[in-house]
């Protein structure tokens, strides 16, 4: 019985002969069988506590706190599930629901809400939260004069207009009426650092203004013991890489790869359309420069957050070296005394803050504004690393326990410095005897039609076209028996038609029926995919109007959005929808899921 001493007093209450069949069951069991008793046990005895003991009912009405997410890439709906769950725990009434799910005709009742959602790009909402963003910032907005609120922003300050959607809905719902009971909170990149403190300060003001019902009562000491560890962005796994391959030609003036990972005993599994995140590494030399321009000992011992490591460790591994940023920006500008580089920070100069965030990296600022700096100060004024998201290329059914990525490697000269890009560098640089630290990043919002009998529209220049590789793969696999129609681009026929083999070889097999070619500097004029959507728009509107899905993937600023204005001249020319009509036939099958993109 030594091992079970913790359990000792409600094993006591068991009589002689129920605790020998309790060991007679568990002789021979393996340490997997007695963790799923184990988990049956906790199940079983939560069924009878709350048979014994009834479980309070919340309030209902006013009492009811509405949790509303909107996220592009899933931080807004981690952020939020967690929330809801803390909330309840703590004994309120919770609803949490995606933005794209919640009837507009609700918020007009509401008493009680927190929304916590993303800004992607140039200042645009998540997909999912399209509808509701623009239904609250319109003129169909109630008026809220009961509704008490607080909202979470989620952003990256590499962006000119930081967390601007939650802001908007912030100064938005105030001018509805209602009233704040939770400042709002701006989470960069570091989301947890400022999300974490904020949600603990909301949910203690959501239970000043809520009131609470009692908590249900637990069994102690019963918990279902998982059988493996699961790995996440906090804890990754480590994939050893089976292939690294370049699928460019020599000439083409970049460097795109393919790259295999094994995740064999990982657990880990995906489906087409998710992501895999990568923790980088920054690049040693990269790490050289920044050490020689500041003068500072790389093994000088750093304590910062609870911890200490060398300089060249935080460097390397625990800061951000390749990405600006407007905090990082005031801090330089406040070093250098330099008044021209704070101006850029006001709200008038956001061009020229737009301008340079696009095209410096840290450690042009440090050379252009030279000032004193410690090792201290140094990791102070550094944004914490965080990693890539990059859309898988494979489908798990097509390649078992791997995952296929396509990466194009940041790596050029400005400046007269040679500049890289943290995560594809360090891809770039991995081979068979080293080990990237990665995990699974769910995108439910971009999913193949749960009926494969559905067509499909993929639109994906660049390695835009990664996730439509895995969604023919998954296709081919299944059987399905929906038509894949491929919109690809790219600069040169001969130099980057990725995956060309693949493509010809998909066409040959019927696992896709259509493939349209858009190569930019092939000619004297520049062709881009949406000028072939344009040329192809009568059949693409046939599609749609018989029920299929289009996917968009790539480039957010300016694809994206070139390729959403083509879409609007398709329903003009072939549907014949007025402007708005086509904007609001998008906006619809974007609220559908017949829409969906993965841009960046």
């Amino acid at each position: 019985m030594n091992a079970v001493v913790a359990t000792q007093t409600g094993l006591a209450s068991l009589d002689g002969d129920k605790l020998s069949a309790l060991e007679r069951l568990a002789t021979g069991l393996g340490p997997a069988e007695l963790y799923w008793i184990a988990a049956w046990s906790a199940a079983r005895a939560e069924q009878v506590q709350r048979s014994v003991v009834p479980v309070p009912t919340a309030k209902v009405g006013s009492e009811r706190l509405t949790i509303l997410y909107g996220s592009q890439t899933g931080q807004a709906k981690r952020l939020a599930t967690q929330l809801s769950a803390r909330a309840e725990a703590a004994g309120l009434a919770v609803r949490l629901v995606r933005a794209d799910s919640y009837p507009q005709r609700d918020l007009a009742k509401e008493t009680h809400l927190v929304v916590v959602i993303s800004t992607q790009g140039d200042a645009e909402p998540p997909d999912d939260a399209r509808g509701l963003v623009e239904f609250i910032l319109g003129k169909r907005a109630p008026r809220l004069p009961g509704l008490q609120y607080a909202v979470l922003g989620l952003g990256d300050s590499s962006y000119p207009q930081f967390c601007a959607i939650g802001h908007q809905l912030d100064v938005r719902l105030a001018e509805l009426g209602a009233s704040r009971f939770a400042p709002l909170g701006e989470a960069d990149v570091d989301i947890d650092a400022v999300a974490t403190p904020w949600a603990e300060h909301a949910l203690e003001k959501a239970r000043q203004v809520l009131g609470t019902v009692q908590p249900v009562a637990r069994v102690a000491n019963l918990q279902p013991v998982p059988s493996r560890v699961r790995h996440t962005r906090e804890h990754p796994y480590t994939a050893s890489v089976l292939d690294n391959q370049v699928i460019v030609a020599r000439d083409a003036g970049r460097d795109i790869r393919h790259v295999e990972l094994s995740l064999e005993g990982s657990g880990l599994s995906y489906e087409p359309g998710d992501a895999i995140g990568v923790w980088p590494e920054n690049p040693p030399t990269l790490v050289d420069q920044w050490l020689t321009l500041l003068k500072l000992d790389g093994e000088q011992p750093v304590y910062h957050g609870g911890k200490e490591l060398p300089l060249r460790r935080w460097l390397s591994h625990e800061r951000e070296l390749t990405r600006l940023s407007r905090p990082l920006i005031a801090a330089v500008a406040d070093a250098s005394g330099d008044e021209k580089l704070a101006g850029l920070l006001r709200p008038d100069r956001s061009a020229s803050l737009a301008a340079l965030l696009a095209d410096e990296q840290p450690i042009d600022l440090w050379r252009r504004y030279p000032a004193e700096w410690s090792a201290d100060e140094l990791v102070a004024a550094l944004r914490p690393q965080t990693p890539r998201l990059y859309s898988i290329a494979s489908s798990q059914k097509a390649v078992g326990d791997e995952v296929h990525l396509t990466v194009a490697v940041v790596d050029y000269e400005a400046y007269g410095e040679r500049h890289w890009g943290a995560a594809s560098s360090f891809i770039a640089a991995a081979s068979d005897d080293q080990r990237v630290p990665v995990f699974i990043e769910e995108n439910e919002r971009f999913r193949l039609p749960k009926d494969s009998g559905r067509d499909i529209i993929m639109i994906g220049p660049g390695t835009g076209v990664a996730p439509f590789r895995a969604f023919v793969q998954e296709r081919r696999e299944i059987a399905a028996s929906g038509r894949n129609w491929l919109f690809f681009g790219n600069r040169n026929f001969t130099h980057d038609f990725l995956y060309q083999i693949e493509w010809q070889a998909a066409l040959r097999d019927g696992s896709l029926d259509r493939l349209d070619l858009a190569f930019s500097r092939d000619g004297t004029a520049k062709v881009y995919v949406q000028q072939r959507i344009r040329e192809q728009g009568r059949d693409l509107y046939a599609w749609l109007q018989e029920g299929a899905h289009l996917y968009v993937c790539g480039d957010a600023n300016h694809m994206a959005k070139d390729v959403h204005a083509a879409l609007i001249d398709v329903a003009v020319s072939h549907g014949g929808q007025s402007p708005e009509q086509a904007r609001e036939w998008l906006s619809d099958l974007l609220q559908q899921g017949r829409y969906a993109r993965d841009v960046y």
